[in-house]
């Protein structure tokens, strides 16, 4: 007897676990922008001049009037925390932290790699690239280099990549399109925007409450992605099927991979109405965080 297909459900509800009580929200001008966890809490705790530690808000003073000015002040701390060993990096690319509303005129920023353990809000584009053909669809899979440091060897989108602070999200996706997989401009600009999912993840640093706009980009035959920047090992071009089955049965995909490929099956009745799971892998797409 052949195994039960596993339900791709897991995949929503594994990247929309976590507890509140584990975390303290931390505001700038009264506006909510973040979470942070108890290790953080009292890392921060050496720069009194700056938060206000209380038991059930942490606040940014208001000394730094100006976005300019925060995220001076911010730059500094997660260059300290770094030195300490509270955060692992910095990789000199910047998020805008914003508020409950999303991607409004930014109250500081803060580099990529400290926005988990400040719970702050990010956004990234993911893009499905697939062929339609005699064969019916295929779908191109990108295996990720085994040097990363997050998810090596894990399988991805075509395209995938953070919106950092100083680029739209045309530009942005232009960007990414040539670095991850050599396609040209004018190839880019043709993906379709198709929405956006969210979900919100808790790890043992920090959260992730992430927001990723996806795109629908239809393929030449004859076009065969190659990596630009090091951080894909290979291309696939495989059947539609195949990946539905795959993203089910298996756990070889980047976490929140999973989600946008999820995504395509909907938009595209590779998974239909008659799925007992349906409606609810639609909702847990859109999660308000």
């Amino acid at each position: 007897m052949s195994p039960k297909p596993r339900s791709l459900l897991r995949h929503i509800e594994a990247l929309n676990s976590w507890n509140p009580s584990n975390f303290t929200p931390w505001f700038i001008n009264d506006t909510r922008v973040g979470y942070l966890k108890a290790p953080m809490c009292d890392a921060l705790r050496q720069w009194p001049e700056h938060f206000t530690m209380g038991e059930q808000r942490i606040d940014f003073l208001p000394g730094c009037t100006s976005p300019d000015e925060r995220s001076q002040v911010l730059d500094g701390i997660v260059h300290a925390l770094v030195q300490q060993g509270v955060v692992r990096q910095t990789i000199n690319e910047i998020y805008p932290i914003t508020g409950p509303a999303g991607r409004l005129e930014p109250l500081a920023r803060l580099d990529r790699a400290a926005a988990g353990y400040f719970g702050i809000k990010t956004y990234g584009q993911h893009i499905n690239g697939f062929v339609r053909g005699a064969q019916g669809l295929k779908i191109w899979v990108a295996r990720r280099d085994p040097s990363r440091v997050h998810f090596p060897n894990k399988l991805d989108n075509i395209v995938a990549g953070g919106l950092p602070q100083n680029l739209g999200l045309q530009e942005n996706l232009i960007k990414e399109c040539r670095e991850e997989a050599d396609i040209e401009a004018d190839l880019a600009l043709q993906a379709i925007p198709v929405g956006a999912i969210s979900y919100c993840r808790e790890n043992e640093f920090g959260l992730k409450p992430d927001t990723l706009y996806c795109y629908d980009l239809e393929l030449p035959e004859n076009f065969a992605p190659t990596n630009t920047d090091g951080e894909v090992a290979e291309f696939m071009l495989r059947d539609a099927e195949e990946v539905v089955e795959r993203v089910r049965d298996s756990d070889d995909f980047k976490l929140n991979c999973n989600l946008v490929f999820i995504d395509l099956f909907i938009r595209h009745g590779l998974i239909g109405p008659d799925d007992s799971d349906y409606l609810a892998l639609i909702n847990g797409l859109h999660r308000d965080h």
